[in-house]
């Protein structure tokens, strides 16, 4: 039952990213009005006053510049910008620094939009996981349509046994989990 219910998460989810993606794509109005323009997606409204949401967070974040490069290429700024609830784990510059060399600059061509979209997503999963909610040896669905495990020890939170949580920041629509290091989705079999 539990694994039907995350497949169905997972593939409203993606229908809901390709839709956002979709109409991004057929209309780039922005609006300086502070109202959303007919046609612009989320991330166009102007909200000064208002808790961030995950991408407004990570903008935010001269740490993050990496992320948000990817996010923008791959057209997930809207996706993310909406109401969610989302719970991001998101990787530092160190952390993309990490990849071998090359390997985000060539993610981010157009060519290679797909994988970019693909390991992004496989940062994110719908709905708020809080810290006491992660327990060890727990798999949790991801967008893509992945797994990620969760381990802990000494109190401290690892991902995939790759990436350390370093930093938690809530968000409107969700929250955010700073990591140490890029996740990278398994291959497809």
């Amino acid at each position: 039952m539990n694994k039907t219910i995350k497949l169905t998460c997972t593939a409203g989810m993606l229908l809901f990213v390709m839709a956002c993606n979709n109409a991004e794509q057929q209309n780039n109005t922005s609006t300086e009005t502070g109202n959303n323009a007919a046609g612009a997606g989320q991330s166009a409204v102007q909200d000064d006053v208002s808790a961030k949401n995950v991408v407004q967070v990570a903008i935010g974040s001269k740490d993050h510049s990496t992320l948000v490069t990817a996010v923008k290429a791959a057209e997930l700024v809207d996706a993310l910008s909406n109401a969610g609830p989302f719970t991001v784990f998101a990787p530092t510059n160190a952390a993309f620094d990490k990849l071998p060399a090359g390997t985000v600059d060539g993610l981010l061509k157009p060519a290679k939009k797909e994988d970019l979209k693909d390991i992004l997503e496989y940062h994110v999963t719908v709905g708020v996981l809080k810290e006491d909610m992660l327990q060890d040896g727990q798999s949790i669905g991801q967008v893509n349509g992945g797994n990620i495990t969760i381990s802990k020890k000494d109190g401290k939170i690892m991902i995939n046994g790759v990436a350390n949580i370093i930093g938690t920041v809530s968000a409107s629509n969700g929250i955010v989990y700073v990591i140490d290091a890029v996740l990278l989705p398994p291959a497809a079999n």
